[in-house]
């Protein structure tokens, strides 16, 4: 196996083996492969695509091949429709600047499109043929719970972030596009929708969805914009859904490694809130052109402990602002100076490295042992 070098770097390597036992013989399978004259067109008219980025080289991709092939062959079977489900491929050798944009950095890699839109989270269950199938099963579930009286909305969990839409019918443009943004952000909101009589007083001016915050204090926020236009609706639902500031864990360390943008990263005592609105209010301000390209993040001081000490600091320093490029970490100067051009010194070193590490072929499982490291 080849590894990537020791970076210094909050992104999480995952080391283990998966041992391949008792594989049927596949049939005829339907994969599509992409090439740059084709993906624009199958994966925009994919509701559920999985796309596996291999090299012909490496051991592990072709020892996933039969897996995946056989799981195309069972969801062909339960879902016919070649629009409602793809399974489709592309040879990075081949076609390394597909590779490049969707910031691919290991052999084999699965991941998971929606209408052409790629998830933030690839693939990371066993690769057998039963869980691949199981996966594609889960994402065709609806995520919508739908709501038979308007007593439901009172019980919803506020603990959650939550969008609420209110239609006159199901099969409408207005839900369709409702639909459409739920199966994109089912990750990272709770979807519930209201039709017809249940939801008459609520739709005074037509069509109505809302959005409840957590908290039980915080107001609900309505969604002013057009239904039928979806990159408005989605944007909106996005901005939302996933905060512009999120909390990095142990837990949630590599799925955000894997969205292949670099981090900024504030580490703070737990307690110190006001440390981190002032953050968040600074990121808003000045970055918020850069969301989608810059992953801005919080972390807790102690329990990233020791990733601190391999930049020279202590929870004593707290609080502290580093840029991870997943090449090198640099400490920003003065947390009190956040105010004044927050990001200008480290954009002009050309700190924003977009180029992935290395490229290696991985062997993967699920459960593993996290390794953050510096050099």
């Amino acid at each position: 196996m080849k590894l990537p070098p020791i970076v210094s770097s909050l992104g999480v390597v995952f080391f283990t083996i998966l041992l391949v036992t008792g594989l049927s013989t596949p049939g005829q399978a339907e994969i599509t492969s992409l090439d740059t004259g084709n993906i624009e067109d199958i994966l925009n008219n994919a509701g559920v695509a999985l796309v596996n980025f291999y090299a012909d080289w490496c051991r592990f991709s072709q020892m996933l091949q039969p897996i995946f092939e056989e799981a195309s062959n069972i969801a062909r079977e339960e879902f016919p429709d070649v629009t409602q489900v793809v399974f489709a491929r592309v040879d990075c050798d081949q076609h390394s600047d597909i590779a490049q944009r969707y910031r691919i950095s290991k052999y084999p890699t699965l991941k998971l499109f929606r209408n052409g839109m790629m998830m933030k989270r690839e693939y990371r269950g066993q690769r057998s043929v039963t869980a691949i199938a199981d996966f594609i099963r889960q994402q065709k579930v609806d995520p919508i719970k739908e709501i038979h009286s308007l007593e439901e909305v009172n019980t919803v969990d506020r603990d959650r972030r939550n969008i609420i839409g209110y239609f006159d019918q199901k099969d409408s443009e207005n839900y369709h596009t409702f639909e459409k943004v739920a199966n994109i952000l089912r990750d990272d909101c709770v979807f519930l929708a209201a039709f017809g009589d249940v939801s008459q007083t609520e739709r005074f001016s037509g069509d109505n969805v809302i959005y409840k915050p957590m908290g039980e204090t915080v107001p609900d926020m309505v969604y002013l914009g057009s239904l039928t236009n979806f990159d408005l609706t989605y944007a909106w639902a996005q901005d939302k859904c996933v905060p512009l500031v999120r909390e990095i864990t142990f837990e949630n360390g590599e799925e955000l490694t894997e969205e292949g943008i670099p981090f900024l990263i504030l580490f703070h005592v737990k307690e110190d809130t006001e440390s981190l609105e002032k953050f968040q209010h600074e990121v808003a301000r000045q970055l918020i052109s850069e969301k989608g390209s810059i992953n801005f993040l919080h972390a807790d001081c102690e329990k990233f402990r020791h990733p601190l000490l391999h930049i020279q600091k202590t929870p004593a320093d707290c609080p502290v602002i580093a840029i991870d490029s997943f090449r090198h970490m640099y400490v920003y100067p003065e947390f009190r100076d956040i105010e004044m051009h927050l990001l200008e010194r480290e954009k002009k070193l050309g700190v924003w490295i977009r180029k992935p590490v290395s490229i290696w072929c991985d062997h993967h499982l699920p459960h593993a042992t996290r390794h953050i490291s510096f050099a």
